[in-house]
């Protein structure tokens, strides 16, 4: 990767601090966000912009040039699947600090032929072959899976997610799907400014913990690394071998990635870092077609999410809770309004930590969902007071993740609704042989207690922190919604859905405006036995907060810190379809390098 200056990255150098991207004067003074504010708008909140509206075909993503691509794809014919795959290439290339063909995928997509919604999960298993104790042997006492190296990795489920809803819903050709990623891979693309924030924070990450756990970065290193420093904002990245196997993908099929040549240099790899997955495992993966479920919450709305192994049913929990406050009676950045979710949070992963796993080894308590459940679990909230500890129910992780959101409408009524992660940034490290991507490491998120309905065992799916999500109005499809980032994604879905619903903000300020993070509390990686090693958890919050707000928050129990660079709060793309006109809106938001287009 040769290093070349450009304009972009000369002021990317100036303008960006080593701490995360906050913007300098260049007399070193102040930041420049503290010297001047916002500007003003004819229409809408000052520190947010205008959603996009277009008719006939609508794309979100976090890259601007996968956003491109999506809607090159739609303009040649292809379905809102088809554009959403060829997004999803192009940014496991343009965004590899979030997702790549080593992770898994999750989707919802509405179907307007049957007028119905459809879920896959994508995710990937343990080795067949590999018992717990097994496992326990190779940690040498250590009391959980580490972030990386050969043993979190679990098997790469997004392309045979791809091609399993390509199958039911594709148009085109999947090597016309992804020629777009194949030429920008062998051609070049510039790395986006944030893009090159996170690739940066990912190196000195990888090198900092090889010191405490050594694993294999020399093809990592050689794939996004190569000089021995991240590309900067501008530069030109290629990943000639990703453009090799992506246009093996699209020649030869889905069997040339899990029983093929590519599945054969995986293993090989794999087993020679100390791995127990074997051409077997990889070959007998395949994605689930499941039900998704909604939970309304007023005024005709419904959330739509996945079930576990994902996390999507705690937003669906936290929905059931809020809906017994008006939080309406209250500014939108009162303690009471901050209060109210944070314990509606806490609550809703008391039983995430307690309940929440692969539903081939554990079944989900029905009455989790019922709304006598959740009207149960709002009566514990104090109005007045943080609970120092909220235990789960008795019905008959989340970790830090980087991630990408996409979502995607086509001129016939279909919208896809899409997320993709290698879990823990960039992932595990570990990046077979020629292939251009990394492995993810989301089996870190198994419990090594036995008890666990989230415990490690052969051919299972680990606990998933990834979601999509989607919104009904009077029961017809309205939007698409996701929000990037570990166990901010819950939250996050339910705090957009408040600003809209409750407060009336268009699509855009409803995700520009200023979350909460609530981190904490019981982790499905846990015993059960034992007590929360932070039982409270801590509050974080975006500057956009009262000062007021946060004092009194502070005064009502709650632990809580100021954030301000956005990286923790995720990342937000969003569609709405008008169900009388089908014209579209779209929204992405600042804290990524994203982009909403239509036409």
């Amino acid at each position: 990767m040769m290093k070349t200056p450009t304009l972009l990255a000369g002021i990317a150098a100036l303008a960006l601090t080593a701490s995360g991207g906050q913007a300098q004067d260049t007399q070193g003074a102040r930041p420049i966000e503290q010297q001047i504010g916002a500007g003003g708008r004819p229409v809408g909140a000052n520190w947010s912009r205008s959603p996009v509206i277009a008719e006939h075909g609508m794309a979100a993503t976090a890259h601007p040039l996968a956003t491109q691509v999506a809607l090159d794809i739609l303009k040649a014919g292809g379905s809102a699947v088809d554009a959403a795959i060829a997004a999803n290439a192009a940014l496991g290339l343009m965004e590899p600090t979030g997702n790549g063909i080593g992770g898994d995928l999750f989707a919802i997509i509405y179907d307007p032929k049957t007028d119905r919604l459809y879920g896959i999960n994508g995710s990937g298993r343990s080795p067949m072959g590999q018992t717990l104790d097994q496992l326990l042997a190779k940690l040498d006492g250590a009391e959980a899976l580490p972030p990386l190296g050969p043993l979190p990795v679990t098997i790469p489920g997004t392309v045979d997610a791809w091609f399993t809803m390509h199958e039911r819903f594709g148009k085109l050709a999947m090597s016309d799907v992804l020629a777009p990623t194949v030429r920008y891979a062998r051609e070049g693309h510039p790395v986006a400014p944030v893009i090159a924030m996170y690739l940066e924070r990912s190196l000195r990450s990888f090198e900092a913990r090889q010191e405490t756990m050594p694993f294999d970065f020399a093809n990592a290193r050689a794939t996004w690394f190569a000089d021995g420093t991240a590309p900067d904002a501008g530069e030109i990245f290629r990943n000639p071998d990703l453009a090799a196997t992506l246009e093996t993908i699209g020649r030869d099929g889905r069997d040339a990635f899990y029983e093929g040549a590519l599945a054969r240099v995986m293993v090989d790899y794999l087993q020679a870092q100390g791995s127990a997955y074997t051409l077997a495992d990889f070959a007998a993966h395949d994605s689930e077609w499941v039900n998704p479920a909604c939970a309304l919450y007023r005024n005709g709305y419904e959330l739509c999410e996945l079930p576990p192994n994902s996390q999507g049913f705690a937003a669906l929990q936290m929905v059931n809770i809020l809906k017994h406050v008006d939080l309406a009676q209250w500014e939108r950045g009162s303690p009471e309004v901050i209060h109210y979710i944070t314990e509606a949070k806490r609550l809703a992963y008391a039983d995430v930590a307690r309940f929440y796993a692969d539903p081939d080894f554990a079944a989900l308590p029905a009455e989790l969902l019922t709304e006598e459940y959740g009207r149960e679990r709002f009566a514990l909230i104090d109005p007045a007071r943080a609970t120092p500890e909220f235990g789960p129910g008795e019905p008959k992780l989340e970790g830090e993740g980087d991630t990408t959101y996409l979502t995607v409408a086509d001129s016939d009524g279909m919208m896809v609704s899409l997320i993709q992660s290698n879990y823990r940034g960039m992932g595990g490290g570990l990046t077979p042989d020629g292939l251009g991507f990394m492995f993810q490491d989301r089996g870190e998120l198994f419990s090594l207690d036995p008890a666990h309905p989230n415990a490690y065992e052969p051919g299972k799916r680990p606990f998933q922190t990834i979601i999509p999500a989607f919104v009904k109005k009077d029961g017809k499809p309205w939007m698409t919604l996701g929000l990037m980032g570990g166990g901010m994604q819950p939250q996050g879905h339910v705090q957009v859905l408040i600003n809209l619903v409750d407060y009336g903000m268009n699509l855009q300020e409803a995700g520009d405006a200023a979350r909460i993070n609530h981190d904490g509390g019981r982790q499905p990686t846990e015993a059960l036995a034992g007590p929360s090693a932070d039982p409270l958890g801590t509050l974080f919050a975006e500057p956009g907060l009262p000062a007021a707000t946060i004092e009194r928050l502070r005064a009502m129990g709650h632990r809580i810190e100021v954030v301000d660079n956005g990286i923790m709060f995720g990342g937000y793309q969003a569609i709405v379809r008008d169900p009388e006109t089908g014209v579209l809106t779209g929204a992405t938001e600042m804290r990524k390098d994203g982009q909403a287009s239509g036409y």
